[in-house]
């Protein structure tokens, strides 16, 4: 079986895009924050632009009553095709879930290759994965994902092999594809498993040396990549393309107050996420709660930047029940592409907000407020701990140090024999490895 879903042929594949626009009263649901306009079939193109796909045409279609056999109806069906036919696309690209059988009846129809959303973020993330994890994560979710269609993927399956010495009947090859594909997803959840359990050691490993740990959230191309380059002057591939990062980096923040933090910059969310993806990235993301605060990061400047944000809390809802919001604090980025009326509004807004986090503006690629959400963030992760006088000895210059690197200095002076009087406010875990280091001299 191929492990993709779009053919790789040295030519551009040329496409065209369908984005189906389905009555909310057809979907038995209510979404209130995102209404129908052109920003979804936009980026349905981007997905497809991430491919590198040759975009042809594209269109919404109006679905009143969903088709069980093609999704749309057959006035609609043709449409589709004439258009194929019109631009020679060999691609048809679905911003929404097909089954199996819609997708089999569709490819007959319109005689082209049909992929739909799901299909397609699934490889772009088999593109883009680059580390061991990444990629188990990506072929467990396609496995889960070819499960449910070895119908329409495999050409062989009228076969039946016998089995015994009498050369009767036997298991179909379907039986034989769909037990190895079950073998094949037990077998990767087990590697995902001593994943989850590396990543514990090392979580328990860096509480040891108590920095406290920063993660970045948010929809995808909302800017975090850009914003972690920002951040920890580092060189992660930062682009204007959907997904552009996969696999979880981390990398050392230095906070304004001379104390260091670990910066973790994760996937992008996006809406309608496959739920094969959902169950598959949880691993990655248990980062996010494990970290003592958490940077939802939102492009302002999108108008659906409100339902992305919806979009990503039903995610981390689903994926981290029990994640403490109270540890979240939203950065509303992109400032620089919004006009001065609208930044005033925004910041107005910002000012009147009445949680205990207020939202941050800020400019990743411009860098403006990126000053003070340094200072924010080296507050709020000093915001739970304790403050200590400390008196440092001359010779103690190590301490100082670790002080300064570790807790957060709130006074300081010095008295006429060179010791050095502190302030200074520790976590826990700081003060416990200070008090080790002070038995240990």
């Amino acid at each position: 079986m191929s492990d993709k879903y779009i053919d790789h042929a040295p030519d551009i594949v040329r496409a065209i895009v369908i984005d189906p626009d389905i009555d909310t009263h057809v979907r038995g649901e209510a979404s209130p924050a995102r209404k129908y306009d052109d920003s979804r079939l936009e980026e349905a193109v981007g997905l497809a632009l991430a491919l590198d796909l040759e975009i042809v045409g594209e269109m919404s279609v109006r679905v009143r009553k969903i088709n069980p056999a093609t999704l749309f109806g057959q006035g609609k069906v043709a449409d589709i095709k004439t258009a194929c036919e019109a631009n020679d696309a060999s691609l048809c690209v679905v911003n929404g879930a097909l089954t199996p059988i819609q997708q089999r009846n569709l490819e007959k129809e319109l005689g082209v290759k049909v992929v739909d959303r799901t299909g397609l973020i699934l490889e772009i993330f088999g593109r883009r994965a680059r580390t061991n994890e990444g990629k188990l994560q990506v072929e467990l979710a396609r496995l889960e994902y070819e499960r449910s269609r070895l119908v329409r993927t495999w050409t062989h399956l009228e076969r039946q092999r016998a089995t015994g010495t009498t050369g009767g009947p036997g298991e179909t090859q379907i039986e034989l594809d769909r037990r190895m594909i079950a073998d094949k997803i037990k077998q990767l959840k087990t590697e995902l498993e001593d994943v989850r359990r590396t990543r514990a050691l090392h979580r328990n490993q860096r509480k040891k040396v108590p920095y406290p740990i920063v993660a970045l959230v948010g929809y995808t191309n909302a800017g975090k990549s850009t914003l972690f380059n920002n951040l920890t002057k580092s060189e992660v591939f930062a682009k204007d393309l959907l997904f552009a990062t996969l696999d979880t980096t981390l990398r050392s923040l230095k906070l304004p107050n001379g104390r260091s933090a670990i910066l973790s910059d994760t996937v992008g969310f996006i809406s309608d996420l496959p739920h094969e993806l959902v169950a598959a990235f949880r691993a990655t993301l248990e980062e996010v709660e494990q970290a003592d605060l958490i940077l939802h990061v939102r492009d302002v400047s999108n108008p659906e930047t409100e339902a992305q944000k919806a979009d990503v809390e039903q995610v981390m809802a689903h994926i981290l029940p029990d994640l403490d919001r109270s540890r979240m604090i939203e950065v509303w980025n992109k400032i620089d592409l919004l006009d001065a009326e609208s930044k005033d509004i925004l910041y107005s807004r910002a000012i009147t907000d009445r949680s205990k986090n207020k939202p941050l503006l800020v400019s990743a690629v411009t860098g403006e407020g990126v000053p003070h959400l340094l200072r924010e963030v080296a507050f709020l992760v000093d915001a739970d701990g304790e403050e200590i006088d400390i008196v440092i000895e001359p010779h103690q210059g190590e301490f100082l140090a670790f002080l300064y690197a570790h807790g957060r200095v709130l006074g300081r002076h010095e008295d006429e024999d060179g010791r050095v009087h502190l302030r200074v406010k520790l976590s826990d875990q700081a003060y416990g490895r200070y008090e080790k280091m002070v038995e240990g001299r």
